[in-house]
């Protein structure tokens, strides 16, 4: 039994046992919000951390899930779960599309390029006052219903999730340990070497990028059906931060990284209510001290530290 599914196993287990042992729909809603930041945070990574290709517009695709699919199914009386599914087919394409030209930057001209995409989808969502509602919001989005059972309480909205992200970290552990994740590491390391050893460098990064989009448009389905109810400061710049926190908190290139990081950035905010106008600047300094001290993130600082710790104290013993 290898590593990864025992890992899995035991996070099924803990998704299992953790509603049992809460008390409150407060803690409950919490829970949920980890669990749709921590897909949001996996798709991330497979775009950051394994092909190095950074992102600061992911919100944007979270929030053409959310609005698109309340759209869709308020509006026009489309049957949620299509809506679903048609929002983030066609988000994975615009994705795709727009990746060819965006793709081709590098560096700080990439993040530019992905910051000026997540605020003009930010705008779209402010402008389009017809659609979206505007500032005030989009309202009396209907939940999701499998028969007669409809996702209305705060433990049917925990189960929906859950297994929703229990699957995105089935999907993306298999991609990552199969011939594309190595691939798309090789690329992280050297696309010139990449490209030597065959690998079609382009394709392959608009390819992640679309699947990317695609994780965060389900996301931002779910968080729509789940809500009811969606507004444009849910997914502005402030957001696409947290996001790329979470991912460097927890690990780049590590799958349950970007849980660990989408949990505590999750409940930091909680604990920081009275520092909610400084939110930003407290993310930025949680970067900066686990880029100059932790860059492998929490998943591999933390080991690596204990190794370093435990021989100076058998010497010293």
């Amino acid at each position: 039994m290898n590593r990864d599914l025992i890992k899995f196993v035991v996070l099924v287990v803990i998704a299992i046992v953790a509603p049992l042992s809460l008390s409150g729909s407060y803690l409950m809603n919490v829970l949920v919000f980890v669990g749709i930041h921590a897909m949001l945070a996996i798709a991330l990574n497979l775009l950051l951390g394994f092909a190095g290709q950074i992102s600061l517009g992911h919100a944007g695709f979270f929030g053409l899930g959310a609005y698109a699919s309340g759209i869709l199914s308020n509006t026009y009386g489309v049957n949620p779960w299509l809506a679903m599914g048609i929002t983030a087919l066609s988000v994975a394409l615009l994705a795709f599309i727009v990746g060819f030209p965006v793709l081709k930057l590098k560096g700080h001209y990439l993040a530019m390029a992905t910051l000026g995409l997540g605020i003009i989808f930010y705008i779209v969502f402010n402008e389009a006052v017809e659609f979206t509602g505007g500032p005030s919001g989009f309202s009396g989005i209907p939940p999701l219903k499998i028969g007669r059972v409809a996702f209305d309480s705060d433990i049917k909205n925990y189960g929906l999730i859950w297994a929703f992200t229990l699957g995105t970290v089935l999907i993306s552990l298999n991609l990552a340990n199969s011939r594309i994740g190595r691939a798309l590491c090789a690329i992280h390391d050297s696309e010139v070497a990449a490209r030597v050893m065959g690998v079609n460098v382009r394709l392959l990064k608009v390819q992640i990028f679309a699947l990317s989009a695609f994780i965060s448009s389900i996301a931002g389905s779910l968080y729509a059906h789940t809500m009811g109810f969606v507004s444009p400061t849910s997914f502005g710049f402030n957001f696409s931060v947290e996001l790329v926190t979470m991912v460097v908190v927890g690990g780049l290139g590590s799958v349950y990284g970007s849980l660990v990081g989408a949990a505590i950035l999750t409940l930091l905010p909680e604990l920081l209510r009275a520092f909610q106008d400084y939110d930003i600047v407290i993310y930025g300094l949680v970067l900066i001290l686990m880029t100059m001290f932790m860059p492998g993130g929490l998943v591999r600082g933390i080991p690596a530290l204990f190794a370093r710790l435990l021989p100076t104290r058998r010497q010293e013993g």
